[in-house]
């Protein structure tokens, strides 16, 4: 059969294990790219808070529901963009995605009242960047296991890069040519994520045959052959008792066995003649001088026939269904939310999603009500990023290095972030706060850039649960990141202090850490309960092949006299065995 040419740079990859690099860098290239429409424009939007404020007459908390709207929609369907993934690809997907982002941003410039861009920026873009942003991440993951935090965090800086880049360009560019008109600049850009989408190639793992296998086949040969012995020794011993019963002896089978002592006979001198013939060849001697009887070689070249049919059935079978198809996975599972680790580390992500968007939303406002000039305040978001992508690089370092759980180092960051956004309420001066964003975004990139990567490691879930629990995890997180900025934005209206939304940002990031404290005894536990349920099983077995030893040492009861020759030739086979 002919295969397509656009196979070769679009179909699916090959390799014998994971690859750690070849067409993974370019997949790394495209979620660069991915967070930059994604992450990185989200967090951006705060530019235009104050101009929608202004143009709809609509007051702050208001406002904030343009962004809270598309955290959830981005979160909450997660789950679809999980059985999209599994039931179509991830390339179409994520092609799709990068289509719904740009329309629902460029129709945004033609919105009149604050309701109509709940649909289009919160719930199309939303939508959008759901598509577009797990199936990046989760095929990233497949491309790398031993770089694979690294990797993640340097990609993830996109986010990073965007949030510096956008933040002063779109508040110079709006002064010129108004926030809708960037809005339709911003949507063009999203529209490379359509491109980004084409080099999402799905990844096969077809590990190489063993020809150690050989080697072990010729060696259970012999097992084989000796297990031959036995099966003919039991037969000839059935055929006599069925023989004695049939002539009717009262002796219960006695009498007929000793009329066949020439049968045993002949089967123990068999058995020795194998036994002395195994010694030989294992000894490297040559065998021909004491050749196994040939009734247990054709007997022994029949069974190796039929299992040889039986191989090349199998093989017909896996070649008819070809090596390339890897397995279908579930469209949709919610298995893991059994899991009890699964549970604590998604309640981790539920609270710690209230300090993700907050700070960058209302750090411009809250830079102004300190004193600080309008011109400089959008800096404070350009002072984040780029302390944001020397923490997204360092975590990435320090992950791949460390030899104890991953799960503790990203608790550490969770800490520290939670003391940092404690210490955005009560600092008032310009330095102060540079210092404050300086060291959040630090933190920041150090929890945002691995806390979804970090399901694919052992520490969590796996690698093998990943692509399923992805989307349930981020699908726990929407209903913060639904309830994160509008509460931020009641408690500003409240106390008409900015400084207040932070301390909802605070309040969820300690829950958050004491989840994700949880995490590591209930993996202890569930890895005891494992283990203990191991032993079980491995007692099990051991109390069946006792048992069967036993029924094997039964039929071996003395049914002739001591001194016949069938239990000097069992006697002997056994000698020989020992």
């Amino acid at each position: 059969m002919r295969v397509p040419k656009f196979q070769g740079c679009l179909g699916p990859n090959v390799y014998p294990e994971v690859p750690e690099g070849g067409w993974g860098w370019a997949v790394a290239a495209a979620f660069f790219v991915v967070e930059i429409c994604t992450y990185g424009t989200l967090k951006s939007l705060g530019v235009f808070l104050q101009d929608w404020m202004t143009e709809f007459g609509e007051s702050n908390s208001r406002v904030s529901w343009v962004i809270s709207i598309c955290v959830f929609t981005f979160t909450f369907t997660a789950p679809l963009s999980t059985l999209l993934s599994n039931r179509f690809g991830y390339r179409p997907v994520v092609m799709m995605g990068g289509f719904i982002i740009s329309l629902g941003t460029i129709t945004s410039t033609f919105t009149t009242s604050i309701n109509e861009m709940y649909i289009t920026i919160g719930i199309i873009s939303g939508l959008g960047y759901c598509l577009t942003f797990l199936p990046t991440v989760t095929i990233l993951a497949q491309y790398f296991s031993r770089r694979r935090a690294l990797v993640t965090s340097v990609a993830s800086s996109g986010e990073s890069f965007a949030i510096f880049a956008f933040a002063p360009a779109f508040t110079t560019l709006k002064e010129h040519i108004g926030w809708r008109y960037c809005l339709v600049v911003l949507g063009i850009i999203q529209a490379s994520v359509i491109g980004c989408g084409l080099l999402l190639r799905p990844i096969i793992i077809q590990p190489v045959p063993v020809k150690e296998e050989e080697e072990a086949d010729k060696q259970s040969l012999s097992l084989k052959q000796l297990a031959a012995v036995y099966e003919l020794e039991n037969e000839q011993t059935r055929t006599s008792i069925n023989s004695g019963v049939s002539q009717g002896s009262e002796d219960s089978g006695v009498t007929s066995l000793s009329t066949s002592n020439g049968d045993l006979r002949t089967a123990g001198a068999e058995t020795k003649a194998l036994m002395e013939w195994e010694v030989q060849d294992k000894e490297g001697q040559e065998p021909s001088a004491s050749r196994p009887p040939s009734s247990l070689i054709e007997k022994d070249e029949g069974c190796i026939e039929e299992a040889e049919a039986e191989a090349e059935a199998e093989a017909e079978a896996e070649a008819e269904a070809g090596p390339l198809q890897p397995s279908s996975p579930k469209l949709l599972d919610f298995s893991v939310l059994k899991d009890s680790v699964f549970i604590w580390y998604s309640l981790f992500g539920l609270f710690a999603t209230l300090g993700f968007f907050a700070p960058q939303l209302y750090i411009i406002e809250l830079s102004k009500s300190r004193g600080v000039e309008a011109s400089m305040a959008s800096y404070m978001l350009s002072v984040m990023a780029v302390a944001e992508i020397f923490g997204r690089l360092s975590i990435g370092v320090v992950l791949n290095k460390v030899c104890f759980r991953k799960t503790l180092v990203l608790l550490g960051c969770v800490v520290l972030l939670c003391l940092v956004l404690v210490a955005f309420t009560i600092v008032w001066e310009f330095w102060g706060l540079v210092v404050c964003c300086a060291l959040y975004g630090y933190f920041m990139g150090t929890v945002g850039s691995t806390h979804i990567p970090m399901l694919a490691e052992e520490d969590v879930v796996g690698i093998q649960k990943m692509s399923s629990s992805v989307g349930v995890y981020v699908f726990i997180q929407s209903f913060a990141g639904l309830a994160g900025p509008p509460l931020g934005g009641v408690l500003v209206d409240a106390t008409g202090n900015y400084g207040a939304a932070f301390y909802s940002c605070a309040a969820g990031m300690g829950l958050s850490a004491i989840c994700l404290a949880m995490v590591g005894p209930a993996k202890s536990g569930m890895c005891q309960r494992q283990s203990r349920e191991e032993e079980k099983g491995e007692r099990a077995e051991d109390e069946n092949m006792c048992q069967d030893v036993e029924q094997t040492d039964f039929l071996d009861v003395d049914l002739a006299p001591e001194q016949s020759p069938v239990r000097q030739a069992v006697d002997q086979g056994r000698a020989s065995v020992i």
